[in-house]
C-alpha cells in the first residue's frame, strides 16, 4: 500500500524532505504561505503538488481546516510540521474526517524561542507568545495521533508536554551517502573550482541566523584566531547571510568572512563541506543538527555546541568536539585542535562518519518514516472498518 499523504507546512520545509515523501508516497503539500521566505527551500527536481494557503496563521489554520475536510476521500494520512496552532487545527480535521495526523516534530519551539531573551536583534521575547506555545503543545498533546521526531531529545520533549500517544524517533531527511562522501579529489582542485582562497583555513559555518544558532559566537572566535595570528575564514551559506556579514562587521571581522544564499542541498553543497577544514554548530539549542552529520559524511572534523541533539552525535572525544554554549574562547580552542592534530581529528571524523552511516543514511531513515506512516494509515482504516 502506498500511503497517501498530505504535509502541512507550517514555516517552510526542505526540499529534501518533499522529495523524498514524493519518491515514497502520492504526496500533496498544504504550505502556508511566506512573504519573506520559501514555501519550500530550494526549487525541486520534480514536480510537486503544492497548495499555498494564506500567510496569517489562524488563516492558514482555517484554510487547513477546509481543505483537509474537501480532501478526506484523497488522503489515509496527515503529516503535521510542529506542534502549534496549524498542528492543532490538523488534528482537529483529523478527527472530524477519521484520518491519523502525525506531528513531525524537527526542533524544540519553546527552547527555540527561549532563546530570544539573550539576542540582541531581532524579535524580542514577549511571555504572552511563549505561554500560547506552551498552551498548543499541551493541547496537541491531548488531540494528536502521535509524533514523528527527529531525535531521543525532542521525544523528551514532547512527553514533557504530556504526550500519551506513540513518539517514534525518525531522523527524517537523512544524509545521502551517495552524495555526501569523502572528497575524491585534492581539497586545493576543490576550492579552486569553487573560488575559494587556497592558502586559509575554511571554518564552515551555514545555521540560519537566528538567535538559537548563535552566529556571534562564531563571529567572536573568528576574531580571537585572528588576533592570535592564526586566521581562517567563515564560510556561511544560507538566505541569512546579509545578517551574518552585518554582524561580522559590527564585530570587524568582514574581512574573515565568505557568504552567500544557500545552495541546492545535494552535489553543490557537498563540495563545500569537502572544501572546508571544521565544521562548526554553535547553536544554544538544537533539535538534532544536521550540518554536522553531512560534514561528517563528507569527511570533514565537525566541533557543536553540548546541547539538545547535538549532545547524541558530537560526542566529545567519540565523533567531535564539544563546547560550552556561548563560549568563543572555548571554539576558538578547539579550531586550533583540529587544525594542529590532523591524525586526531581524522580518527574522530572517521568515528562519527560511521554514526552516520549507520543510523542517519537517507534510505534506511526513510523505509522507516514510510513504514510508520502506512502502518497509521492502515490502524486508522482499520477502527473506522470497526
Amino acid at each position: 500500500m502506498t500511503p497517501r499523504v498530505c504535509f502541512v507546512v507550517d514555516s517552510g520545509t526542505d526540499v529534501r524532505l518533499a522529495e523524498s515523501l514524493a519518491e515514497r508516497t502520492t504526496l500533496r503539500i498544504l504550505a502556508r504561505r511566506l512573504p519573506a521566505g520559501r514555501e519550500i527551500s530550494q526549487a525541486a527536481r520534480q514536480p510537486l503538488l503544492v497548495e499555498v494557503g494564506p500567510a496569517g496563521h489562524f488563516a492558514f489554520g482555517m484554510f487547513v481546516i477546509r481543505r483537509l475536510l474537501a480532501l478526506r476521500a484523497e488522503i489515509d494520512i496527515v503529516v503535521v510540521q510542529g506542534y502549534g496552532p496549524t498542528a492543532a487545527c490538523a488534528n482537529l480535521a483529523g478527527r472530524l474526517t477519521g484520518r491519523a495526523v502525525l506531528m513531525l516534530v524537527c526542533s524544540p519551539v519553546e527552547a527555540y524561542y527561549r532563546c530570544r531573551k539573550s539576542a540582541t536583534t531581532g524579535r524580542p521575547f514577549r511571555p504572552i507568545e511563549y505561554w500560547v506555545i506552551r498552551l498548543f503543545s499541551a493541547v496537541n498533546a491531548r488531540l494528536g495521533h502521535g509524533y514523528v521526531v527527529l531525535s531521543p531529545y525532542l521525544a523528551s520533549v514532547v512527553r514533557a508536554h504530556g504526550a500519551r500517544k506513540p513518539v517514534d524517533v525518525i531522523p527524517v531527511y537523512g544524509v545521502d551517502g551517495r552524495i555526501f562522501r569523502p572528497a575524491s579529489e585534492p581539497k586545493a582542485a576543490i576550492r579552486a573550482r569553487l573560488g575559494l582562497p587556497a592558502a586559509v583555513p575554511i571554518v564552515f559555518f551555514s545555521s540560519r541566523v537566528a538567535p538559537e544558532k548563535d552566529a556571534e559566537t562564531v563571529l567572536r572566535a573568528v576574531r580571537i584566531l585572528a588576533d592570535r595570528g592564526r586566521p581562517v575564514h567563515l564560510l556561511h551559506l544560507s538566505g541569512g547571510h546579509r545578517e551574518l556579514m552585518e554582524l561580522a562587521s559590527r564585530l570587524g571581522v568582514e574581512q574573515h568572512v565568505i557568504a552567500g544564499d544557500a545552495v541546492v542541498p545535494f552535489a553543490p553543497l557537498a563540495d563545500y563541506y569537502r572544501a572546508s577544514d571544521v565544521c562548526v554548530q554553535s547553536s544554544r539549542e538544537e533539535g538534532l543538527g544536521f550540518s554536522p552529520l553531512e560534514a561528517l559524511a563528507c569527511g570533514i572534523p565537525v566541533i557543536a555546541t553540548a546541547v539538545g541533539g547535538l549532545k547524541d552525535t558530537i560526542r566529545d572525544l567519540e565523533t567531535g568536539w564539544q563546547v560550552p554554549v556561548g563560549d568563543a574562547e572555548a571554539l576558538a580552542r578547539s579550531v586550533v585542535t583540529v587544525l594542529d592534530d590532523p591524525a586526531e581529528a581524522a580518527r574522530r571524523t572517521s568515528a562519527g562518519a560511521e554514526l552516520v552511516s549507520r543510523s542517519y543514511e537517507r534510505r534506511v531513515v526513510f523505509d522507516a518514516f514510510v513504514e510508520r506512516l502506512s502502518l497509521a494509515a492502515k490502524r486508522q482504516q482499520a477502527i473506522a472498518c470497526s
